[in-house]
C-alpha cells in the first residue's frame, strides 16, 4: 500500500488527536484562564474528530490497518490526557476547582472510566482471535457522549473559575447562576458517565461471555 493510501484524511485526523493529547494534558496546569480555554477548544476539536474519522473512513472506503491500530490508541490517550489533569487539579486544588457535590474526582471513578476501555479492548482482542466481531453497543456510544460532555465541561469549569477571579465576577446574580448551572452539569454528567460506564461494560461482558469459553481459531481461520 502506498504512503498516500495509508495517510488518508481519517488517519490524519486520528494522528492529530494523538499529537494533541499531551497538549490537552499540560494546558490545564498553566495558571490563568486562557490556557484552560485553549485546552477546552482543543478537546472539543479532538472529540469531534473522534466522531468523524471513523465515519469518513467508512464513507470513503478508506479503512486501513493503520487506522484500526491508531484509533483505539488515540481514544485511550485522549481519555488519559484529560482524566489525569482533572484528577490532579481537583485533588490538589479542591477549594479552587473542586467539582460540586463530588469535591475532587475520586480515584476509583478515574480507574473505572479508564479500566473499562482497557477491558473492552481486551474483550475485542479475544473475540477477534475467535472470529467474533464486537460491534459498538448503544450504551457504549451514549457513555462516550456523556463522558466527553463531562470532560469538556470540567475543563471549561477550570477556565470559568479563573475567569471569575480575573474579571471580578464573584458577585452578581448572573455569575452565581452560571456557577450553579455549570457546576451542576459537571457533577451530573460525571455521575451519569460512571453509571453508563459500568452498565455498558456489563452489557459487553454478558453479550459476549461465550468469548471467554470458546477456543481461538487457527491461523487459517478454521475453527477446531
Amino acid at each position: 500500500m502506498s504512503q498516500a493510501a495509508v495517510w488518508t484524511l481519517p488517519n490524519t485526523l486520528t494522528l492529530a488527536r494523538i499529537i494533541l493529547s499531551p497538549v490537552i494534558a499540560l494546558l490545564p496546569f498553566i495558571e490563568g484562564y486562557f490556557p484552560k480555554l485553549v485546552a477546552f477548544v482543543v478537546f472539543i476539536a479532538a472529540a469531534v474528530s473522534d466522531v468523524y474519522d471513523g465515519r469518513l473512513a467508512r464513507e470513503r472506503r478508506q479503512i486501513t490497518d493503520l487506522g484500526k491500530m491508531l484509533d483505539p490508541l488515540a481514544d485511550k490517550l485522549l481519555l488519559l490526557a484529560t482524566l489525569v489533569p482533572i484528577y490532579w487539579i481537583t485533588r490538589e486544588r479542591v477549594l479552587e476547582y473542586g467539582i460540586p457535590w463530588w469535591g475532587s474526582l475520586p480515584l476509583w471513578v478515574a480507574l473505572v472510566l479508564v479500566g473499562r476501555e482497557f477491558l473492552v479492548t481486551l474483550l475485542r482482542y479475544l473475540a477477534k482471535r475467535r472470529g467474533v466481531v464486537i460491534a459498538a453497543a448503544g450504551a457504549g456510544k451514549l457513555k462516550t457522549i456523556v463522558q466527553d460532555i463531562f470532560i469538556g465541561a470540567t475543563i471549561g469549569w477550570f477556565a470559568w473559575k479563573d475567569m471569575r477571579t480575573a474579571f471580578g465576577w464573584q458577585r452578581g446574580w448572573l455569575g452565581e447562576y452560571w456557577e450553579q448551572f455549570h457546576g451542576g452539569v459537571v457533577a451530573v454528567t460525571l455521575a451519569i458517565a460512571v453509571l453508563l460506564t459500568v452498565y455498558s461494560m456489563l452489557v459487553y461482558l454478558y453479550r459476549y461471555r461465550s468469548v471467554f469459553r470458546s477456543a481461538p481459531q487457527s491461523a487459517s481461520g478454521d475453527g477446531p
